[in-house]
């Protein structure tokens, strides 16, 4: 049976006590007796098998997948309370009204650190220092910037509540983090449990969410660590699992079912429930897929019918495929066109209804590829 942990009792400066959780080791056998979790494991591995075959079925698939970082991002960055929506993640900065740039900028962090811990896990296994590489880049120039980013915490923190006292959840006191964290890194790389990566990823997300290593960041870490487990497993070949949809959607469900685990020990609840948001988000993003390449198709028959504009269109549309908000200074800049150039041919984009005005004053107008940018927004 899983044992979740215990609660400690710590004096805090003398004047009243609390409790913290301290979480059980991990690294070591586990089984369940749910069979629905086999059935449900069963599901979820034929679903991301069936969407990572789009990353060998879709040609330039890095022009695509920019997107999905995106929509995980915002999705992520949103459960944490920012209120940037999909279509200003991908705008640039200086289109973004003053107020929201913070919340835009945390977002940013989010892709930038996606991206580094991507492409660092072709020469470094998963392991904690890579995390704390990311988490610094998750905390650089945004809110949480003093909270020490890339370093695991030295101090006591809590969930919910104005102080340790009132506090919803109080994580494991800093003292024990070497071991639980030497622990969870251990468990990632020992074969010989013979655990399903599912299973694994969704145990990890909960000890790592329990443990809460920094002093601010752990939901997106968290939730940023379950893509890079399916990568570093070859499970999926690139980052277009944007699972925090789901959590974002079913944001009770999600953090009722994590701490559920912790006062009653019922680690099966979670993982049917990891395993569902699993299984939701891949047969979104294989509908995703398979719409982008129906999409992707008629734009490319209409541009077949520019003549001696052809070459040019066909590299705005895959620029559009990861940048649907566009003006013509940019691409001007970005395709290494002359102005009036790119201006003619963004015209003749918006005519044929490929993209639409997003503002409406004439100087540095923007457009934007509305039709793919709603696949996002369902």
């Amino acid at each position: 049976m899983f044992k979740a942990g215990t609660y400690k009792n710590h004096h805090y400066k003398k004047e009243y006590q609390y409790e913290s959780f301290s979480p059980s080791l991990i690294n070591k056998k586990f089984e369940w007796s749910d069979k629905k979790i086999t059935v449900s494991l069963e599901e979820a591995i034929k679903l991301l098998g069936e969407l990572n075959s789009h990353s060998n079925l879709i040609p330039d698939i890095k022009f695509f997948i920019k997107m999905h970082v995106a929509k995980e991002a915002t999705s992520s960055s949103k459960i944490e309370g920012t209120k940037t929506e999909i279509d200003e993640t991908v705008m640039p900065k200086e289109k973004i009204a003053a107020e929201k740039r913070d919340d835009w900028e945390e977002v940013h962090n989010y892709i930038e650190a996606m991206w580094y811990t991507v492409e660092t896990l072709k020469k470094l296994p998963l392991c904690i220092r890579l995390i704390k590489d990311a988490h610094k880049i998750l905390l650089s120039g945004v809110r949480g910037q003093e909270k020490q980013p890339g370093n695991i915490r030295k101090s006591q923190n809590w969930i919910g509540g104005s102080n340790l006292k009132d506090a919803f959840f109080v994580p494991p006191h800093h003292e024990e983090l070497p071991t639980l964290l030497s622990d969870l890194e251990h468990f990632w790389h020992n074969e010989t449990l013979n655990i399903p990566v599912l299973i694994k990823t969704a145990l990890t997300h909960y000890q790592f969410e329990t443990i809460h290593p920094f002093l601010d960041g752990n939901g997106r870490m968290g939730r940023l660590l379950i893509s890079l487990q399916l990568i570093n497993h070859n499970i999926l070949s690139l980052p277009m699992l944007y699972i925090s949809d789901f959590f974002e959607k079913h944001r009770s469900s999600y953090y009722d079912s994590l701490n559920m685990v912790r006062t009653s020990n019922d680690i099966e609840q979670w993982i049917k429930f990891f395993l569902t948001a699993i299984t939701e988000t891949s047969k979104k993003g294989i509908i995703t897929f398979k719409s982008i390449s129906e999409l992707r198709k008629r734009y490319e028959e209409i541009i077949a019918g520019l003549g001696r504009r052809r070459k040019i269109g066909k590299k705005l549309l895959f620029f559009l495929f990861s940048n649907p908000t566009i003006d013509v200074r940019t691409v001007s800049n970005e395709l290494n066109i002359a102005f009036n150039t790119s201006n003619s041919i963004i015209q003749e984009f918006a005519k044929k209804d490929i993209i639409t005005p997003k503002t409406t004053h004439s100087r540095n107008r923007s457009y934007v590829m509305k039709e793919y940018l709603d696949l996002f927004k369902k």
